[in-house]
């Protein structure tokens, strides 16, 4: 990462750590009707002096969108190990003794949400209600509500929760490809707790792309033994960037043009020291629409791909590889069950727009595919040996079909994701080695649950989760399916480090 990446900081309020906490609801075919966005002129919105263009009058926007935005605050609990204890001197780290020894320990943060149906669906952000156990909503004038999480979508860092009642003042979208450079804006939000809180600023740029998701999903995927190519672009990262003052407590707070309408979530701020230092970043409005109405619908986001490996082209790049054309996304290869091969793109191609949009990064080439779903069209128009070449191209899932994926399998790759730990098969040497049957390799341990609840190290073989045998890496996400859905608390984790004799078990806590 470099060191302008290092700089950049999710706006959460205190730390929530991943550990469940919530369960997708079953409200398969269930449409979410959104407020669209009229058009009255801006002149009579905010008013300006002179020649100079400076900001008058906010207040319309103010007032119009402060009640639509909630403050969220959460309340998660994780384990914590006390100090050595005396099995820790007889038996050493790797006895089968080694279970994590403490509490659980509480910990509240706080967030921001945008209430965007009247019946009481808010959009917040994936990392505000991440790990919670318990939601509490307060809207702009004091009322308290108990919220359930709907679904999330990490790749885009959105989230949908969900209060009962009626009547709520929902906020109107508007369309965030109108966005300008340079447009006046509000961000609406709870900083530090200060509940409704308005800062001004200007829309400093758009299609922005931090690397914050993209390296979250690369490690998620990874743990997931997943190496395709097309996960590489799982993460949509277009952002819109504002000057907007926006602080820890921010996230998932609306900002919104003079009309008082929304054009994205408030999602990361651009920061040293995770206080504000100049530059916040939001998930523009077209995205959380589509990403929401996904989640309320079907549980889960469907989401089409392309696949296609890519590089984004400048002059430099277009030299190296070859290409006549020094702007728009290089093809640089192909997955071999994907959409845009199916439908005839050609590795060397250059797409350079998509639906007739001009696709100059591939933030912009991600947010433009992000918004469809698996069996949807989208018309690539590719540059190919000087001339330019409309495709249509029917996009696919990630697994290469056009069929929408069932929130079961997005809620049990979480699971496994949620444990921090990449698994491979033994091989049959090892096996031979060992003397067993069957049994799968830690490759590596990552931020998870494996890190915070055991004290387990890359290179231990396990053979056993509770009292079911382990063979492959399969066999290990279904204990771990077994053991949540069954409403175990915990589980023990069994085998041995291949340098030992002895059989090591640790205990994993699966709240």
């Amino acid at each position: 990462m470099n060191n302008t990446l290092k700089t950049i900081g999710i706006a959460l309020a205190s730390s929530i750590v991943t550990i469940g906490g919530y369960r997708m609801l079953g409200l398969e075919g269930k449409d979410v009707i959104f407020n669209e966005a009229s058009a009255p002129s801006i002149n009579r919105l905010a008013n300006y002096t002179g020649s100079g263009a400076a900001p008058g009058d906010f207040t319309y926007a103010a007032e119009l969108s402060t009640p639509s935005v909630v403050h969220i605050k959460a309340k998660s609990s994780r384990m914590v190990r006390q100090q050595r204890s005396i099995f820790d001197d007889f038996f050493g780290e790797d006895s089968p003794f080694g279970m994590p020894r403490g509490g659980s320990q509480q910990q509240e943060s706080s967030g921001s949400g945008v209430i965007i149906s009247a019946d009481g669906y808010i959009a917040t952000n994936n990392h505000v209600v991440e790990g919670a156990d318990e939601l509490e909503v307060v809207t702009s004038d004091h009322k308290s509500f108990k919220a359930k999480v709907l679904g999330t979508d990490p790749s885009t860092d959105i989230a949908v929760i969900k209060v009962e009642g009626a009547n709520f003042p929902a906020m109107a979208f508007a369309n965030s490809d109108n966005v300008k450079v340079g447009e006046w804006v509000l961000a609406v939000g709870n900083p530090f707790n200060l509940e409704s809180t308005v800062t001004a600023g200007i829309v400093s740029a758009k299609g922005r792309n931090i690397g914050i998701l993209a390296q979250k999903q690369q490690q998620m995927y990874r743990r997931n033994g997943d190496d395709r190519q097309q996960r590489t672009t799982d993460a949509i990262e277009s952002f819109i960037q504002t000057d907007a003052a926006v602080n820890p407590g921010n996230s998932g707070g609306a900002l919104v043009n003079l009309k008082g309408e929304l054009i994205g979530i408030n999602t990361a701020i651009a920061s040293p020291n995770g206080a504000y230092a100049g530059y916040a970043f939001a998930v523009p409005s077209s995205i959380v629409k589509k990403v929401t109405a996904d989640i309320i619908k079907f549980g889960n986001v469907q989401r089409g791909y392309l696949g296609i490996s890519l590089i984004e082209l400048d002059g430099k790049k277009a030299a190296e590889v070859g290409s006549k054309v020094s702007e728009g996304i290089y093809v640089a290869d192909l997955v071999e069950n994907g959409a845009a091969k199916a439908a005839g793109v050609q590795k060397g191609d250059v797409i350079v727009k998509v639906d007739g949009v001009t696709t100059r990064s591939s933030s912009s080439l991600q947010e433009l595919i992000g918004r469809k779903r698996p069996g949807e069209s989208a018309l690539v128009t590719v540059s190919r040996d000087g001339k330019l070449r409309d495709i249509n191209v029917t996009l696919r899932n990630r697994d290469g079909g056009k069929d929408f994926l069932k929130k079961e399998v997005a809620e049990s790759n979480n699971a496994f994701e949620k444990l921090g730990v990449d698994l491979a098969d033994l091989s049959s040497g090892d096996k031979q080695k060992l003397g067993v049957q069957g049994g799968v390799v830690v490759k590596k341990i990552y931020d998870g649950d494996i890190a915070d609840y055991t004290q387990m190290r890359e290179g231990f073989v396990i053979l056993k989760v509770g009292e079911r045998r382990v063979s492959s890496v399969n066999d290990f996400k279904a204990a771990i399916k077994e053991a949540k859905e069954n409403g175990d608390e915990g589980v023990m984790i069994c085998g041995t480090y291949q340098s030992a004799s002895r059989t090591t078990c640790y205990g994993l806590s699966l709240e």
